[in-house]
């Protein structure tokens, strides 16, 4: 293997939790370590001005959320890692999903105060479609919340995981006193802090000494001494295969705001994540070691910087070494290109890179040549598979306000679909367009960037679909006389696949049922 070395140092992985269970502030606590920035920023405060690095839209500094997923490379003791913070908010899961495919292990943010949640469970799914790696970190356990053994019971209840607590809480709420290191018998004491060299850490290598009642008080000694004796009969030491083959989960308490805990988290991260691993491809198995390059286009974003009208493809590296201005092939437009800029990022600010190898993430700046699943090789035709489009949940017409701006409009929903925030149908026989989103936020994002970035006014008028089918079949004959037959249902997707829209779960199971030879299908492979 020519480029074992830069593999094995790399390692990339995304934060997924519900919102606010603290997630993009682990990640500015995960920066600080890495020295990428000094001081972390708030992500909601009136009179901080300094704003979450991760969160660089306009409109995520407006409301103190997360919109888009950002992509940030730092270096810690000799690991490079690339970290992918993902919004929280169920109505970008979309986002968040395919993010997921680009990325080779989990950390999954659960809030101690309100235990696991919706967003978690459907998240949680999607890792278990591809068997990801998890690393559970339950956050703020410095307010008072659930019972820890409690929350590990629901835990391993709702989301099907078997967990393994690598650092065990000593109280919690206003009483919280620290972590006890399980893996490394140490104790770290809890001071609020944001400092990330502030080290507080004490060996206590038996339990049963003097010291532990000293600083913890006897109670919380005693309570510790019960809890760590139980804990290690039943887990025992952390089997590193079980983690990686997805059959375990690491768990870590702490408080991210507080910067507490968080250091330990990583030390184990760095010492167990796996490495960039081969992947399947419609043709054969691509291994993580071949000399050539390939990857693959996740995400799309338009307008990273709004002076300068850019829209940025990130892609993630496969296999191989990526060269700057060398070219590569372009899979689905059979064309060769070269990148003279390629970035790496530090959320919105990014430095162009030389090289990168398989693992990273890499910007590459896009003229409106990329959608959302290409493949880029040293000459080879195949594409990644198992990057899904999911069926969304919410149809409105798109109108346009403004008959002078229809081209801006055109261009501007084109972009914006492409970025995979929404899906994009035209009804059959007609040019009514209709857009398709997880939640109701995106439609505010999609009005709202259309005139701000593209200057097209718009509005939306709902429409009584609840759910949008690929259809498949074997007699073209059948489909395109049950597309004519439905044709007020009827529509095409971006890519002119034909799309049943069902107006409620009756109608869809009616239609399923009255037509066997055609396949109803929920999601979508990108390239099919």
């Amino acid at each position: 293997m020519k480029y074992e070395k830069e593999i094995n140092r790399r390692k990339t992985f995304a934060i997924i939790s519900h919102p606010d269970a603290g997630k993009t502030t682990l990640t500015e606590k995960l920066l600080l370590f890495g020295g990428a920035i000094q001081t972390a920023g708030a992500v909601k405060s009136n009179k901080i001005k300094k704003h979450a690095t991760s969160d660089f839209m306009e409109i995520e500094r407006q409301r103190g959320i997360s919109v888009a997923t950002s992509v940030m490379s730092f270096e810690y003791s000799n690991t490079l890692i690339n970290l992918l913070d993902t919004p929280g908010h169920k109505d970008f899961a979309e986002d968040t999903y395919r993010t997921l495919t680009a990325v080779d292990s989990v950390i999954l943010v659960v809030d101690s105060v309100n235990g696991v949640e919706d967003q978690t469970r459907r998240l949680m799914e999607v890792c278990r479609m591809r068997d990801t790696p998890v690393i559970v970190f339950i956050n703020k356990m410095d307010r008072d919340g659930k019972n820890r053994f409690d929350l590990l019971e629901e835990i391993e209840k709702e989301l099907h995981i078997s967990l393994h607590p690598m650092t065990w809480p000593i109280n919690s709420g206003k009483e919280f006193k620290g972590v006890y290191n399980l893996h490394d018998k140490s104790l770290r004491l809890f001071t609020a802090s944001t400092k990330a060299d502030d080290d507080d850490t004490i060996a206590i290598d038996d339990l049963s000494s003097a010291l532990l009642d000293e600083k913890v008080g006897e109670k919380d000694a005693a309570q510790l001494r019960e809890d760590v004796e139980l804990i290690d009969g039943v887990y025992g030491e952390l089997k590193v295969d079980d983690y990686l083959t997805a059959k375990i989960a690491p768990v870590f308490f702490g408080s991210a705001v507080n910067n507490f805990g968080v250091k330990e988290m990583l030390d184990a991260f760095i010492r167990i994540a796996p490495v960039p691993r081969s992947r399947n491809t419609s043709a054969r198995t691509v291994e993580v070691g071949e000399e050539k390059f390939s990857g693959f286009i996740f995400k799309i974003h338009a307008n990273l910087d709004p002076k300068h009208r850019d829209r940025i493809a990130f892609m993630r590296v496969c296999s191989g070494r990526f060269e700057r201005n060398k070219y590569y092939h372009h899979v689905r437009l059979d064309k060769d290109m070269r990148f003279s800029n390629p970035y790496s990022f530090m959320a919105r600010s990014k430095d162009v890179i030389e090289d990168a190898y398989a693992g990273d993430v890499v910007g590459l700046f896009d003229t409106g040549n990329f959608k959302i699943g290409d493949t880029l090789t040293e000459g080879e035709d195949f594409y990644f598979t198992g990057i899904p489009t999911f069926s969304p949940e919410i149809f409105k017409e798109l109108v346009n306000k403004d008959p002078m701006k229809t081209k801006q409009l055109e261009k501007g929903i084109s972009q914006l679909t492409d970025e995979g925030v929404a899906q994009l149908f035209t009804q059959f026989g007609g040019n009514k367009k209709i857009i398709g989103c997880v939640g109701e936020l995106q439609f505010e994002v999609i009005q709202y960037r259309l005139l701000q970035e593209y200057g097209a006014a718009c509005e939306f008028r709902t429409l009584p679909f609840y759910k949008a089918c690929w259809l498949t079949s074997t007699d073209q004959k059948k489909l395109d006389d049950f597309l004519r037959f439905k044709q007020q249902n009827s529509a095409e997707d971006k890519d002119g696949h034909p799309v049943y829209l069902a107006q409620s779960e009756w109608f869809l199971n009616t239609e399923i049922t009255n037509n066997p030879d055609i396949k109803f299908h929920f999601s979508s492979e990108i390239h099919k």
